[in-house]
């Protein structure tokens, strides 16, 4: 699969991203992705590869090796920025036909590079740990995919957990997520589908769990009608245009339900489907206690189609229940 994306903005000007991936790269059986993307303010370099037969006995291997950039959306080219760099290197242990387990390290390191626009939480956790912030966690993981269909399921469940800890390098920290979706076939055309994500992270050895780690909540694949990634703690930067930096947190709660039924006219065609859903969710700082009546709501319908470039996810919501200052976004 190729994907190819162009973005324009005042800020911005033009950015190009491209990616590939190919399930048998020349030939060797490998999976094989790249990632690029050029954005001033989120530059990406990802390479990827798995080998799903390391071993007869199916133990799949997967290296990656990224580099990636970010920064805010400030309109100021000396606006400070995140730096992450490293690779990792992890393995599939197939359990049962339908149960894998996963484990893995990584090694990277996080610079927080100051500039413009620097929030105070970057700045006070720079002063107190440095700026420049080396990790070595261990991956261990688990997953039971019981679903019909991997892109149009209809039937069953999948379950995901995933745990990291870093007990190397300067930064000390545990994370855990775990996620569960359910499908229940209400005939042969309508499906019932629900999802839940959950995650909490805490710090180590007396050390603040670190702000690059952070979950993030909002848009497509959480909470849709809201701006991506804009749900959760923020703080509003010393910047002359007063823009708000969207800082996520270590806990974070996501719930979805949707109901699908084939597009109208097509039969029931599974690659071409409408939706409608209901989205609740939020991250929570490390202060914060997570609480059911703190989280964001919205409905709204949407659209689901398996093309000939990949598959495609549009959906139109409209927000239940939202604060002052919340970033709406309906279609998405």
């Amino acid at each position: 699969s190729i994907s190819l994306g162009a973005g324009f903005s005042s800020a911005e000007k033009v950015a190009l991203s491209f990616g590939i991936r190919q399930e048998n790269a020349f030939g060797s059986g490998n999976y094989l992705a790249v990632e690029v993307n050029t954005s001033k303010f989120n530059r990406n370099l990802v390479l990827s590869t798995t080998d799903p037969y390391f071993t007869q006995n199916g133990i799949s291997r997967t290296v990656d090796v990224f580099h990636r950039t970010s920064r805010p959306y400030l309109g100021d080219v000396n606006a400070y920025s995140l730096i992450n760099s490293g690779a990792g290197l992890r393995f599939g242990v197939p359990v049962t036909e339908s149960d894998t387990v996963f484990m893995g390290i990584n090694a990277e390191q996080t610079e927080i590079r100051e500039g413009t626009g620097l929030p105070d939480a970057y700045r006070k956790y720079a002063e107190k740990f440095g700026s420049t912030r080396s990790a070595l966690p261990f991956t261990l993981g688990w997953a039971r995919d019981q679903r019909d269909s991997a892109l149009v399921p209809t039937k069953g469940a999948l379950q995901r957990i995933n745990a990291d800890v870093s007990l190397a390098g300067d930064v000390r920290y545990a994370r855990a997520s775990y996620q569960f979706q359910q499908y229940f076939p209400l005939s042969k055309k309508y499906t019932l589908a629900f999802n839940a994500d959950v995650g909490w992270g805490q710090g180590l050895n007396g050390q603040d769990y670190p702000l690059f780690k952070h979950f993030y909540v909002g848009g497509l694949g959480s909470v849709r009608g809201f701006e991506q990634s804009t749900l959760g703690p923020s703080e509003v930067t010393n910047s002359t245009s007063a823009v708000p930096v969207y800082l996520g947190g270590p806990k974070k709660l996501v719930f979805n339900a949707e109901f699908i039924t084939p597009f109208p006219g097509a039969g029931n065609d599974k690659t071409l489907r409408l939706f409608g859903f209901t989205d609740a969710g939020r991250a929570f700082g490390q202060d914060e206690t997570v609480s059911f009546g703190d989280l964001r709501v919205s409905a709204g319908v949407g659209l689901s189609w398996i093309s000939p470039m990949g598959p495609l996810r549009f959906s139109y919501a409209t927000p239940i229940r939202e604060q002052t200052g919340d970033e709406i976004q309906r279609l998405q």
